[in-house]
């Protein structure tokens, strides 16, 4: 059976060395209580309840699956039981308001614990997940009696929550969306329509769910600005008790590729009573505060993958014999060397890792990002927040599709057994592929990166990373050890700004440019951020390494891993740049019923 093991040397090198989280938290007001060994403390515990209680079950989950009955949901065995001791740990209100009992430690840490389940089991930790952004959503946009009657009970895990976006006819364009909201004489809402690909929308887990949901008012505009959003629970609650059903209920369960453990839902709301939440109309500018939580969320998945599949490839890879050497026996002793002396599956291992320790180098700097947009003072809160904004379709892009490709590489290293179910790559693999469609697609977060995030603000958002960027490097440019990392990114960061020029002064002349040059706009983009988080990582390394070690195999091994990432996949950005270059004439010249077979 696969396992996993909680990274804890790699987790507390991003966070307490490279991302300096002591400092990070000393400078934000209400974090008195986020100290070292507290943090230290959360994390071994998170570590153990992710190996011991949900990596077990992640095989149970896919092979199981959700069950579903005349409208109710069974999750697989030991899910429910799993999520009762999540909620008795105190794992739900952890980095939400004391106000609603919450123990209000930063997002950031929050985000750790969530790479931690997530990567032990990714079906389950949805659950929880999709509260998160229901308590955010509720926690910036709710009245006082809102927070009160919900917020309470999600913080405390008695309940869970979903996001109530996606119908049959529209995906990411809610523009078309129908559902209805009917106003009563009570100030509530009769709410109608149907709602697909509802993660967690039905389940066992927990004694009430609360749906938030986008619909439009009777005198509603058309298209986005005519969307309003909504509080549906499944059961009214009168008080802390649980009362009668709502007009709200499961219609069916889809069949999916993967993430099997989740229920993924078809929910019919037939006049369900619903509450508004935020202005009428302005639905989804609320929705938005879900929307870039999850999209954080989803960026965790592609480490998750590309974690799982490197600490479940490497020691098949150490362990499984074939063939010999091309420099000679390793292994004489044997009948063959272990497959890890190739490097062609050293190049498959070494993407793996470098992709899970990078991307956790850019989340955790996102996390940190959050934590200032809720905490800081109004002009470091404001800068954050442009900084985030820009680096969230990076993160949510970028990341799931190299840990699919991380993933696809653990199918590969393990060759026919890889294919085999009892290996669990193939599941890594159907569980990752999700990642790159919902919270939107990649190519959605590519036109929202260049359209909306670069070329609508002239630039000046990417200006804001660029800057980190050249700081950085400025501060190592007599830094001969350095020389290896910050010479290319110097060159790329240069690049980086020209390309945008040259793409924003094509799309004035046709705005079909955009779309044709986005998504290599944005694997460029993603190639180049982690090149800047590898950067520091080394640094860090040297540093300490200089200085003197007992860890020194560790610190080693990321200055290692950092000049394979610079010598085998930064290189990848020449193809990006040359394709983002070569127009939208290729792609927009054939007619459509050209398009034959």
């Amino acid at each position: 059976m696969p396992e996993y093991k909680a990274p804890i040397r790699e987790i507390q090198f991003v966070m307490n060395e490279v991302l300096e989280s002591e400092k990070h938290y000393a400078s934000l007001p209400g974090c008195e209580d986020a100290t070292p060994d507290m943090i230290s403390a959360i994390i071994e515990e998170g570590a153990k309840f992710s190996e011991r209680v949900l990596s077990p079950l992640n095989q149970v989950g896919d092979q199981e699956g959700c069950q579903f009955n005349d409208g109710e949901v069974t999750t697989p065995t030991g899910f429910r039981e799993a999520y009762q001791q999540y909620v008795e740990g105190g794992w739900p209100s952890l980095a939400h308001d004391p106000a609603h009992g919450g123990q209000g430690l930063p997002e950031s840490i929050g985000t750790v614990i969530s790479e931690m389940v997530g990567t032990a089991n990714w079906s389950w930790g949805m659950y929880p997940g999709l509260s998160h952004g229901a308590m955010n959503t509720l926690q910036e946009h709710g009245t006082d009696e809102q927070k009160e009657t919900y917020l309470t009970k999600l913080v405390s895990g008695e309940w869970t929550g979903t996001m109530c976006l996606t119908e049959p006819h529209c995906g990411t364009d809610l523009g078309l969306l129908r559902t209805k909201a009917e106003p009563q004489a009570d100030g509530s809402y009769k709410v109608s329509g149907t709602k697909i690909f509802i993660s967690a929308g039905e389940h066992d887990m927990a004694d009430n769910i609360i749906h938030i949901v986008l619909a439009r008012l009777p005198d509603a505009p058309a298209g986005t600005k005519g969307i309003s959003l909504f509080i549906v629970p499944k059961f009214m609650s009168d008080g802390d008790a649980v009362g009668a059903r709502n007009g709200v209920a499961c219609g069916s369960l889809e069949h999916k590729m993967g993430i099997h453990g989740n229920s993924t839902c078809v929910m019919n709301f037939d006049e369900a009573t619903g509450y508004l939440i935020g202005p009428a109309n302005k639905g989804l500018n609320c929705m938005f505060t879900f929307m870039n939580t999850a999209r954080l969320g989803t960026a965790l998945q592609g480490l998750a993958h590309a974690e799982w599949g490197f600490q479940n490839s490497l020691p098949y890879a150490k362990d499984r014999l074939q063939m010999r050497s091309l420099t000679g026996k390793k292994n004489p002793e044997g009948a063959a060397d272990p497959i890890i002396v190739h490097p062609a599956v050293r190049n498959m291992l070494l993407t793996q890792k470098a992709f899970a320790e990078g991307g956790r180098g850019l989340i955790y700097f996102c996390a940190q990002l959050v934590d200032k947009t809720k905490l800081a003072d109004t002009k470091e809160k404001a800068e954050a927040d442009a900084l985030l904004a820009f680096l969230t379709p990076i993160a949510k892009a970028f990341l799931t599709e190299v840990g699919f490709e991380s993933a696809n590489h653990g199918v590969q290293v393990y060759g026919g057994h890889g294919f085999i179910s009892e290996w669990g790559m193939e599941q890594n693999v159907r569980d990752a592929r999700i990642s790159m469609l919902y919270e939107g697609t990649t190519q959605i977060q590519a036109l929202d990166l260049l359209g909306r995030k670069v070329l609508m603000t002239q630039g000046d958002s990417l200006k804001g990373f660029t800057k980190l960027i050249h700081m950085f490097c400025k501060e190592n440019a007599d830094n001969d050890a350095m020389k290896p990392f910050v010479e290319p990114l110097i060159a790329l960061n240069k690049e980086w700004g020209e390309l945008t020029m040259k793409i924003g002064a094509k799309a004035m002349q046709d705005r079909e440019e955009v779309g044709a040059a986005a998504v290599d706009y944005l694997m460029y983009s993603g190639y180049v951020t982690l090149a800047y988080f590898w950067a520091r990582m080394a640094y860090k390394a040297q540093q300490v390494l200089e200085q003197g070690t007992e860890e020194e195999a560790f610190y080693k091994a990321k200055l290692t891993t950092a000049r394979f990432y610079y010598a085998r996949l930064l290189p990848r950005t020449r193809s990006h740049a040359e394709i983002m270059q070569s127009g939208a004439e290729s792609l927009m010249a054939m007619d459509e019923e050209h398009f034959i077979f």
